[in-house]
């Protein structure tokens, strides 16, 4: 008896201890009972019914699919090899976890396969040089129809990433150089430019200078000629006038070699010169002396 109860203790407590679930907080889980939907489990201890109940967890963190590599054949007609990676997650409310679980098969699988369909149809329809240039475009193209067709899987498309749009080797090369010729290009006419506007800046600078030059010799000239204008008119008035009297002095000199008399008239100039250089009194002030 004692062997029957501890048995049937031993199996109560083996039922009750496989039928724990612990739900993460980074997921949110279904309860089916006997293949139905029964309930839905947020983040904790959860009890099912072993062999009865069954409990279907679900990521609801960010997640990355990358959609590899494919080759597309632009508008153009070249190969393009092209790479994008699609970042989703799963809605943590109950309706979008059933959506996820009930309404697409392998959501990871299914989000690869429509990114790559969608990804042909965008790009055919542009050529290789615009689909490089245009890389922002065709990320809103295609996030825009993920998002579309994927309404119904309980999922939001977080974002696209373009990785790589990659031409054919020989297109790539000629690519390459096409770019390096114009970059060759620009980097001339920048050289010419500078040494342009560095001839035009030595060109100033010359014209500068010589404007420099003349104005200095014009203001030497000018100052030499004032220079000389004064000279003159100093010549005019002071050796002119002294001129003329140094010729009646020495013709008073002449005349006075010979111990001759000479009366001149008190009021003139030659007197005045005469007293001061020779002691020369006017007749006039003798008399006056004498009264």
């Amino acid at each position: 008896m004692n062997t029957l109860i501890m048995f049937g203790v031993l199996a109560v407590l083996f039922f009750f201890i496989s039928g724990i679930r612990i739900v993460r907080p980074t997921h949110r889980a279904l309860i089916e009972r006997l293949g139905k939907y029964n309930r839905f489990a947020e983040p904790g201890f959860h009890w099912i019914i072993p062999l009865i109940e069954q409990l279907y967890s679900e990521n609801i963190t960010e997640q990355m699919v990358d959609a590899t590599p494919q080759e597309i054949i632009t508008f153009d007609n070249l190969n393009a090899r092209v790479d994008a990676q699609v970042y989703f997650k799963v809605k943590p409310d109950e309706m979008s976890v059933k959506n996820s679980i009930y309404n697409v098969n392998r959501v990871q699988y299914q989000i690869v396969n429509l990114a790559r369909t969608t990804l042909r149809n965008i790009i055919g329809t542009m050529t290789l040089k615009s689909a490089n240039s245009e890389r922002g475009r065709i990320n809103s193209e295609l996030h825009k129809i993920l998002i579309r067709e994927t309404a119904n899987w309980g999922i939001e498309i977080v974002r696209t990433e373009l990785k790589e749009i990659d031409p054919p080797k020989d297109v790539q090369e000629t690519m390459n150089k096409v770019v390096k010729a114009e970059n060759e290009k620009i980097s001339a006419i920048d050289f010419a430019t500078a040494t342009e506007t560095a001839a035009d800046g030595e060109k100033r600078a010359q014209i500068k200078k010589a404007e420099g030059i003349k104005q200095a010799r014009i203001l030497q000239a000018e100052g030499e000629s004032e220079a000389i204008r004064l000279v003159n008119e100093a010549a005019q008035k002071y050796f002119v006038g002294n001129a003329q009297v140094l010729r009646k002095l020495q013709a008073v000199e002449t005349a006075l070699e010979d111990n001759a008399k000479i009366v001149v008239p008190a009021d003139g100039e030659l007197v005045n010169v005469i007293g001061n250089l020779a002691g020369i009194v006017p007749l006039k002030r003798e008399r006056e002396a004498e009264n």
